[in-house]
This record gives C-alpha cells, structure tokens and sequence, in this order.
C-alpha cells in the first residue's frame, strides 16, 4: 500500500473506528423497558448495562502505558474493536440476561482499550497537528452516539430489541476492516517503556479533573435531563427529543472544534467559549426551564460537545512525544470517566431528598467556574511536568 493511500485511509478508519465506540452504551436505555420485560431483568440489573461498561472503561484506561507496551497500538485497537463487534453479536443470537450483563463487560473492556490507544496512534502519526484528527475521532464517537440513540427504538419496534441491539456489530466490523487495512505506524516502538510515570506530574491530577468535570456535563445530562422535563410535565416522547437537540449541538460542536484546532496553539480561547456555552445553558435550566427549553438544549450540547475534544486535545499538548501522549491520555479518561460517574449519583441523591432537579444544575453550574479556572492555566507550550 503506498504512503499517500495509508495517508488518506488512517483519517477514515479512525472515524469508522470511533463510530463503534458508542452504541452498545447508547442503544440500551431507549430498549430498556422491551429487554426487562422479556428477560426479567430487574432494576438493579438493568443499572449494570450501563454503569459497568462506564466504570470499566475507568479503571481500564489507568493501564494505558502496560496495554501500549503488551500488545502496541495497531493490534491493541484491532482487539478492541473486535471485543465490540462480539458483544453487539452476542446480544443478537443470545439475548439473555446474563449474557447482556456479559456482553456489558466485554463491550466496555474493547471500548477501554480503543480510547486508551487510539490518542497515541493519532499522535504519533499526525505528530503535532493532529488536533484535527483528535477532533474528527470525538465527533465520530457522539455521531455514534447519536446515531445508535435515535435508531434502535425505530430497530426494535420492526424487528425486534435483540436485533436492535446487536446490529450494530455490523458497523463494528466495517471498522475493524478499515483499521486492518491501515499499516503499521513507522514509529511505533513495542514495550516502549514510560520515563517517568505521569501520576507523579500534579498537571496530570489537573488534567484529569477538567476532563472529568466536564464529562460529568454530559453524563449528567444524559442521566436527569429527560426525566427533568417529565416531572415539568412534558411527554416521554418530548423529553426523548430534547436530549436528541442536546446530542445533534454535540456533534456540530465537535466538527467546530475539529476545524478549528489547529490554527491556533492557544486552546483557552475556545474553552472559554465552551465552558460559556455550558454555564449558560445550566443557567437556562435553572432559572426558566420551559420557557428557555431548548436554548437550554442547545447551549449545554455546544459546551458538551466541544470540551470532550478539547480536553482530550489539551491533555495530548502536554505530551513530549506520542507514548507520554498516549499515556497521559489513558490516565486523564480513566479517572476522568471515575469522576464523571459521580455527577449523575449526586444528582439522584438531591432528587430524591429534595424532590427537585434543578440545585443539581445549579451544582454543574458552579463548576464551570471551576473549570474557566483550571483552563486558564492551559499555556501553549505547556509540558506534563511542570508545576500546578
């Protein structure tokens, strides 16, 4: 395969990779009432399909640099996206309830070890514009999202949650035929071994918490907002499409991004505009909730879906070169994930103490002042191990 052709099909396989890295999450809430009532799958059940893959993907992505060096980049993704692929199939041919909560851990174990080494591969084969290509492969992944979302109830009701389900191994092997094809990156080095380990830079620790806040945006989000609107009185099915506005702001912001990158070093321009986008969408939410509906939808989707880019972007500026990139990028998302996962468990406790959602958008809405904060000590030029 000559240079120019591996050139042009890295970009492609990296979106069709990034696809897959969603639908076996996004396509179970919408089937959930179809899947408990046939296989009798009880609530607490149910709660694994999706908080297992999440935390797995957590604790899974802290192993980035022993992964890199035990399998190296080009096979690690291929297993990954394989892993995907069996789940999504599984759940086809077999769709029992243990065998969901399985295909659940095997799922977000290929999901894991994709986001764990996809940033390195980008890095080392993009060198430092590869802002771009970290921005396409985000979107990729909330078009995945979005795509699996709104067509698996439309799926199910034709043929069937099963199918609905496990369709989308379909995609999954299309993507790992496309990353098959891509050849070996020339500088990919196997067992290469981390200098020092970037748990000990504090720039780490911050990164991770930015990462982690505003993941927690959207993992908030995709929780309580439906179910916000339902208690204000709105129908399922409305609820259902503002979180669909939510995901199709997301997308468009994450093209933004990915166009945008890389004319310039300085990211804190479009992270303030970002965490501005969010903080005024909470506001919505807070203070006119129905009136401001869906500018709350689409203010909260554009700072949600160009801070997940932007924050894994920022975290692979502080690389020196593609391995401390790719590691760095493990550590932030798998702690990052960790963090996420507690957003939406506060909000739950607030409502259920109080009756009301909103003080948990006031919550998100004071930790984008938090997050204005940490952005701005993102200098170009900046380095892991430099002090907070």
């Amino acid at each position: 395969m000559n240079q120019t052709t591996g050139r042009t099909l890295f970009p492609a396989a990296i979106l069709l990779v990034g696809i897959n890295l969603r639908p076996a999450l996004a396509s179970v809430g919408p089937l959930l009432d179809a899947i408990q009532r046939d296989t009798g799958l009880g609530d607490i059940g149910a709660s694994l399909l999706t908080t297992v893959p999440v935390l797995l993907m957590g604790i899974c992505l802290l192993g980035t640099a022993w992964l890199r060096g035990w399998i190296g980049e080009r096979a690690g993704i291929a297993l990954g996206v394989l892993l995907v692929l069996l789940a999504c199939l599984a759940r086809w041919v077999w769709p029992q309830a243990v065998a969901l909560v399985l295909t659940a851990v095997i799922g977000g174990v290929g999901i894991a070890i994709v986001q764990a080494l996809m940033p390195g591969a980008i890095r080392r084969r993009a060198g430092a514009r590869s802002g771009r290509l970290m921005g396409f492969y985000s979107t990729a992944i909330m078009g995945g999202a979005l795509i699996s979302s709104m067509a698996c109830a439309w799926i199910g009701q034709v043929w069937g949650w099963p199918t609905a389900l496990g369709i989308w191994a379909l995609p999954a092997l299309l993507g790992l035929g496309a990353w098959l094809l891509v050849p070996q990156g020339p500088k990919e080095i196997m067992g290469s071994v981390q200098r020092r380990p970037v748990h000990r830079a504090p720039r780490a620790w911050l990164l991770m918490l930015f990462f982690g806040l505003g993941t927690g945006a959207y993992t908030l989000v995709l929780a309580w907002l439906p179910p916000f609107y339902t208690q204000l009185g709105w129908s399922g099915e409305a609820a259902g499409a503002m979180l669909g506005a939510v995901t199709l702001a997301e997308v468009a912001a994450g093209i933004a991004v990915s166009l945008w990158v890389d004319r310039s070093p300085d990211r804190r321009g479009v992270l303030f505009a970002a965490i501005a986008a969010l903080l005024m969408g909470m506001l919505c939410l807070c203070l006119a909730p129905l009136t401001l509906a869906w500018g709350a939808a689409l203010l909260a989707g554009l700072g949600i879906g160009a801070l997940f880019p932007l924050s894994l972007i920022v975290a692979m500026d502080h690389g020196e070169d593609a391995d401390q990139a790719s590691t760095l990028a493990g550590f932030v998302q798998g702690g990052g994930y960790i963090l996420a996962a507690v957003l939406p468990l506060v909000a739950g406790l607030l409502r259920q103490n109080l009756a009301d959602l909103t003080p948990a958008w006031w919550l998100m809405a004071g930790l984008c002042l938090a997050l204005a904060l940490v952005a701005a000590r993102f200098r170009p030029g900046d380095r892991l191990f430099l002090p907070l």
